[in-house]
């Protein structure tokens, strides 16, 4: 038996989910997510949701655990929310943003102007002798992560010096350089 799909997941405060016609529906504070599922019943009892499986084929034990996942992602996103902050280590990059518009100079010959989803709040952080900041935050985790991953893909960390734009906590792997 999945280990994640079999334990239950708690409806906290101020959430409300609704399940009807193969799609999971969940309301919060913070916005409302909605999700397809199939093969996989779900059933919702004093606040708690548990997920049952009908038979051990792979795809069924597969979506157990996926779909536990996903929906506990999502109540967690509608009453937390989900942050994302990248760092900008090198000499001149900068990022400021305009509402949605993200403006990145991250060594290129031009500036990188990203338009982001209306659910994505964007903040940058530029304190002096400090690497700039941007802080992404969200109730979709995947949308979340996908944005932070198109940011950080305009410049990686490269091993020798560490320049790039990286997530705030990353450890890098650093190569040594030439040796003499």
């Amino acid at each position: 038996m999945s280990r994640i799909g079999k334990s239950p997941i708690t409806i906290p405060q101020g959430v409300t989910v609704d399940i009807k016609d193969g799609v999971v529906t969940v309301k919060g504070k913070l916005g409302e997510l909605t999700q397809e599922f199939s093969e996989i019943d779900i059933t919702i009892e004093d606040g708690v949701i548990t997920f049952e499986r009908p038979s051990d084929k792979k795809d069924h034990k597969a979506k157990h655990g996926l779909y536990r996942a996903l929906i506990s992602n999502m109540i967690e996103g509608v009453s937390n929310g989900f942050t994302h902050e990248l760092e900008l280590v090198g000499v001149g990059y900068r990022a400021s943003n305009q509402g949605q518009k993200l403006d990145l100079a991250v060594g290129y010959s031009h500036n990188i102007v990203l338009d982001l989803a209306p659910e994505v709040k964007v903040e940058t952080i530029s304190d002096k002798g400090k690497n700039p900041i941007v802080k992404l935050t969200s109730h979709d985790k995947q949308l979340v992560g996908q944005v932070a991953a198109k940011i950080r893909s305009f410049r990686a960390p490269e091993p020798y010096k560490g320049k790039g734009i990286k997530f705030r906590g990353e450890q890098l792997r650093r190569k040594a350089g030439k040796s003499a």
